[in-house]
């Protein structure tokens, strides 16, 4: 099946790159490979269940209007799962939030996929592990 799509010359410049570098023919075939990866990293976080402890990563352009309101409204009606956060300033336009997270994985990944979804926000990754409390103690000793 053919499918037509629109993308920023840049990225599309830096994906080029990257096939190039990886040894791809195709850029068809790259784009297959990032689809089927991004397919199962959704798929791995949906899977997910229990109490867990995480990281989320969270890149946007601080200019972009009401970007910045919209994720401290989000971080905040999610205070239960977050312990803290770090703020850096990446670039002139770019900031990053480091959340750290803890609790049941269903809100860690609402509150995930509600700043995935914001405009503005250009990149968000969750890496999360079990809780800890299965960990044998005399391993820690």
């Amino acid at each position: 099946m053919r499918i037509s799509m629109s993308l920023p010359k840049k990225l599309l410049a830096e994906f080029d790159e990257v096939l190039k570098e990886r040894g791809y023919q195709s850029r068809s075939k790259g784009i297959r490979d990032a689809l089927k990866d991004y397919i199962l990293r959704y798929q791995w976080m949906s899977e997910m269940d229990g109490e867990r402890v995480g990281i989320i990563s969270i890149i946007y352009d601080h200019h972009y209007t009401g970007v910045m309101e919209n994720l401290a409204d989000i971080q905040h009606s999610h205070r239960d799962e977050i312990s803290t956060s770090l703020h850096i300033h990446m670039t002139h336009k770019y900031c990053m939030e480091v959340i750290i997270v803890k609790g049941d994985v269903s809100s860690i990944r609402e509150l995930t996929e509600q700043m995935m979804r914001l405009k503005g926000v250009e990149h968000v990754k969750l890496t999360s592990t079990a809780n800890g409390e299965k960990i044998d103690s005399s391993f820690l000793n």
